[in-house]
């Protein structure tokens, strides 16, 4: 008896035991009472009834990324292509989850193979290839109305890779190539064009500055022979004034002494005895300075008798 009722004591000890459950961060527990939903565990320490209450699921609440496999799409313009899908996913409500959709996952992917397919169907090749943003967007709005039943959120819609067919390719590589050379003429042709503009505005530049050189060039030579005309004739002004001085000097001197009218005479006399110096050949003297000149002979004579 004493080992039958260890035996029934380690029995309850363990079904106490195995009634305690902690929750961990971020997880749901889904609990059932006799096959039916009873409640939602959330974070923490929890108890259950011993062989009535049982966790159904473990829900993890943290956003779940799933990558789907390519799946074939036509465009309007009726071309076919592989396009895989990147889904981003949260789990709101673990109730709905669990008992909302039987598989939440293979049901999301048929969701989104199908929602993907009417997208497409819209639009033409250029503009699914340049158009991802815009069908993210329709599709996250798609499936987060279609998903809210089953307790899920949708916060984002990728398309990861966009495959054309092989000759659709080759086409692109074509013409992307085609866009490429076209790019390149056009930017040689800017830059000659640019190239051009420069020499033909150096040349005009360097003609205007050696147009302005040859101006100031010339200014400085008319300012130069201006001052040199300017010194000329202050020079020839200062030797007339200076030659009147002279002139002027002498006959004030003359008028100081007194002197008469013989030796003015013979003054006039030396001023054409210089004027005679040049090469004239002939000189006509005034009869006022002939009689100077007898009266010079008369007063030489008087000298040697004196003698």
């Amino acid at each position: 008896m004493p080992i039958l009722g260890i035996v029934l004591l380690v029995i309850v000890l363990f079904i106490l035991v195995s009634c305690i459950r902690i929750v961990p961060q971020a997880h749901a527990y889904v609990i059932e009472r006799l096959g039916t939903y009873t409640t939602t565990w959330s974070t923490g320490l929890h108890v259950k009834t011993p062989l009535i209450d049982r966790v159904a699921k473990n829900v993890n609440l943290k956003e779940q990324v799933v990558d789907f496999p390519p799946q074939p799409v036509i465009t309007k313009d009726n071309v076919t292509m592989q396009i895989d899908t990147v889904i981003f996913f949260q789990i709101t409500d673990p109730r709905l989850y669990c008992y909302g959709v039987e598989n939440p996952i293979l049901a999301i992917e048929n969701l989104t193979a199908t929602t993907l397919r009417n997208v497409i169907g819209d639009l033409e090749l250029d503009e699914t290839l340049t158009s991802r943003e815009t069908i993210n967007t329709k599709m996250r709005a798609s499936l987060d109305v279609a998903t809210d039943p089953w307790g899920i959120k949708i916060n984002r819609v990728e398309l990861k890779n966009i495959i054309p067919p092989a000759q659709i390719k080759d086409a692109m590589e074509k013409q992307m190539k085609a866009e490429r050379e076209r790019r390149e003429a056009i930017l040689i042709a800017e830059g000659q064009k640019k190239s051009t503009i420069l020499i033909a505005e150096g040349k005009k530049e360097s003609a205007i500055l050696d147009a302005e050189a040859e101006k100031q060039a010339a200014i400085l030579r008319a300012e130069a022979q201006k001052e040199a005309t300017i010194r000329e004739a202050e020079g020839e002004a200062e030797a007339i004034l200076k030659v009147q001085q002279a002139q002027a000097d002498g006959l004030k001197m003359l008028k100081d002494a007194d002197a008469d009218n013989a030796v003015l005479q013979l003054k006039s006399l030396e001023a054409f005895g210089k004027a005679a110096d040049g090469q004239a050949t002939k000189i006509i003297i005034p009869s006022d300075i002939q009689g100077l000149a007898g009266l010079v002979t008369s007063l030489t004579e008087i000298g040697k008798e004196s003698k």
